[in-house]
C-alpha cells in the first residue's frame, strides 16, 4: 500500500479519474517574512498602544528599544534617535504609557515590533512628568538646599537681567527699579523666552550676566503663561545655569501661583518680574531704614544725657559749699591761660635755641662732609695726573728726538751705506776673508762681490 511519502513530487497519481495532488510551493525564509511584514503593515494603519515600559534602554546608537507589556502580553518597542529627541520626559521601567507608531517586522530576528513615534504617560501629562522628573533628579544632587541659598547683597550697584525685550517683564522691573534704587547699573542680557531654543538662551545669558565684573544679582523672569509656555524655565541647562551663577539669582517667573525648576534652584522664589525687583531692592529699603531708626535712637539718646547732665549742673549749683564755683572756674581758667602763654615762649625759645644749635652742628658737619674732601681729593688727583702726562709726554719727545740722531750717525757709519753709494766688497771664494790686495788671488780664482742689493759670484781673469 503506497502512502503520500511514495509519490513522485511532480507526478500525478496513477489513476488518471482522481483529483491532482497541488504542487509543493518552497519559500525562503526572507520571502515569508516579507510576505508578513506586508501583511500586517497593510492591516495596522497607525496605532495607540497602552501599556507598561519594561527593560528600557537607550544604545549608543541614540535609538530607544523597551518592552511594551500588561498582565497577559508584551510586544518589542524601538523609538528611533529622530523621534526621542522630541520627547519631552525621560521614559522608565515600570511607568504606564500611551504609545503611537507603526507595526513591523524586524527581518533579521523574525520578530514583529512597534516602531514609535510618539510616547505620553498615562493620565499624566508628559510636561508635568518631565516636570516632576527633573525636580526629583535635581533635589537629589542637593540643588535645592537652603544651605546653598545665597543671601541678596545689601546695597546691589549692577544689577544684572535675563529676559526677552519685547515682554511686558522687562518694562515692569525697569519701572521698579527705576523708582526704589534710581542710582542702580542695570546690565540686560536678551533672551528668548518661549519656543524651541528658549532655554539654550536664557542658559548662555545667565552664564554671560555672570561673567562680567561687578554685578551684585541676576533677576530672570518672564511674564505669566501656560505651562507650554514656561517651559523654558522647566529644563536642566536652565537650572543648571542658576546653580552656577557666581551671584545671586532671583527667579521671577510667571504669575504667583506659577512654579518652576527655576524658582526651586534659584537663590530666592519672586512671584512676579515687579516682585523681583522689589526684592533686590528690598535690602537697600530695609538698610537704610535701619540707618533711620539708628540716628533717631542716637539722637534722643544723647538729647537725654545732655537733659540728664544739665539737671545734674543745677542740683550741684544750688549746694552751698559750690557757691562761687563761677568765679573761681574764671580765675582758674585765666592761671590756666598765663601758664599757656608762658609754656608757648618757653617752648618757641627752646626751639629757636635748638634750631641754632642745629644749624652750627649742621655746618660742621658739611665742612667734614667726606663727599667734599673727596671731591677735593679728586681735583688734585686730575691735575696731577694732567701734570704727569705732560711730563710722560716730554720725556717721550726727547727720547724720539735723541733715538733718530743716533739712528742717523749709526746709518752713517755702517757698511751698507757705503755699499749704497756705489762701492762692493769682495771676498775670497768661500766667503771667508776679505780681498784687500789684487795680488792675493791668481787668475782662475773665483771672488764673491757683495753689492748693496745682491752678491756676485765672479772669476779673476787678469790681476795687475
Amino acid at each position: 500500500m503506497s502512502d503520500l511519502f511514495s509519490l513522485p513530487f511532480e507526478e500525478d497519481r496513477g489513476d488518471r479519474g482522481a483529483a491532482p495532488v497541488p504542487r509543493r510551493r518552497v519559500v525562503t525564509v526572507s520571502e515569508l517574512t516579507a510576505t508578513i511584514r506586508g501583511v500586517l503593515e497593510s492591516s495596522f494603519g497607525d496605532l495607540w498602544v497602552e501599556g507598561e515600559i519594561s527593560n528600557c534602554r537607550v544604545w549608543n546608537t541614540g535609538h530607544m528599544y523597551f518592552t511594551l507589556k500588561d498582565g497577559g502580553a508584551q510586544i518589542q518597542v524601538v523609538m528611533f534617535r529622530m523621534a526621542l529627541r522630541y520627547l519631552k520626559f525621560k521614559p522608565e521601567d515600570g511607568l504606564r504609557v500611551i504609545v503611537r507608531g507603526r507595526l513591523g517586522v524586524y527581518d533579521p530576528k523574525g520578530e514583529y515590533q512597534i516602531v514609535c513615534e510618539h510616547i505620553e504617560p498615562h493620565g499624566t501629562g508628559a510636561l508635568q512628568l518631565a516636570f516632576e522628573q527633573l525636580k526629583k533628579t535635581l533635589q537629589a544632587e542637593g540643588l535645592f538646599d537652603r544651605d546653598r541659598k545665597r543671601p541678596l547683597p545689601a546695597l546691589p550697584r549692577k544689577i544684572g537681567i535675563v529676559t526677552s525685550l519685547d515682554g511686558a517683564a522687562l518694562r515692569d522691573i525697569i519701572k521698579v527699579l527705576g523708582r526704589r534704587h534710581p542710582n542702580a547699573h542695570l546690565v540686560i542680557r536678551p533672551a528668548r523666552v518661549q519656543g524651541d531654543g528658549a532655554a539654550e538662551e536664557v542658559a548662555r545669558g545667565i552664564r554671560a550676566i555672570g561673567r562680567i565684573a561687578g554685578v551684585d544679582v541676576v533677576i530672570v523672569g518672564r511674564g505669566g503663561g501656560a505651562v507650554e509656555d514656561l517651559r523654558a524655565f522647566n529644563e536642566e541647562i536652565v537650572a543648571r545655569a542658576i546653580a552656577a551663577s557666581p551671584v545671586p539669582v532671583v527667579s521671577a517667573v510667571g504669575h504667583e501661583t506659577d512654579f518652576t525648576i527655576a524658582d526651586f534652584v534659584s537663590d530666592l522664589r519672586a512671584p512676579t518680574p515687579s516682585a523681583g525687583a522689589e526684592m533686590v531692592v528690598a535690602a537697600k529699603d530695609e538698610f537704610c531704614g535701619r540707618i533711620s531708626r539708628l540716628e533717631q535712637r542716637l539722637t534722643a539718646a544723647a538729647r537725654a544725657g545732655v537733659g540728664r547732665r544739665r539737671s545734674l549742673v543745677h542740683v550741684l549749683a544750688s549746694h552751698r559749699g559750690l557757691a562761687g564755683w563761677t568765679a573761681r572756674l574764671g580765675l582758674r581758667g585765666r592761671h590756666a591761660a598765663e601758664v599757656t602763654h608762658q609754656l608757648r615762649r618757653a617752648t618757641t625759645a627752646l626751639l629757636a635755641r635748638r634750631g641754632r644749635e642745629y644749624g652750627a652742628l649742621r655746618q660742621r658737619l658739611e665742612s667734614r662732609d667726606l663727599r667734599r674732601r673727596l671731591a677735593t681729593i679728586r681735583g688734585r688727583l686730575e691735575r696731577v695726573d694732567s701734570s704727569l702726562a705732560s711730563s710722560a709726554a716730554r720725556t717721550r719727545d726727547r727720547a724720539d728726538a735723541r733715538l733718530t740722531a743716533l739712528a742717523g750717525r749709526l746709518d752713517s757709519l755702517s757698511p751698507l751705506a757705503v755699499l749704497a753709494r756705489g762701492y762692493a766688497v769682495c771676498w775670497n771664494d768661500d766667503g771667508t776673508r776679505i780681498i784687500r790686495r789684487s795680488d792675493a788671488v791668481a787668475p782662475g780664482d773665483g771672488v764673491r762681490v757683495t753689492l748693496h742689493q745682491g752678491t756676485l759670484d765672479c772669476e779673476v781673469r787678469k790681476t795687475t
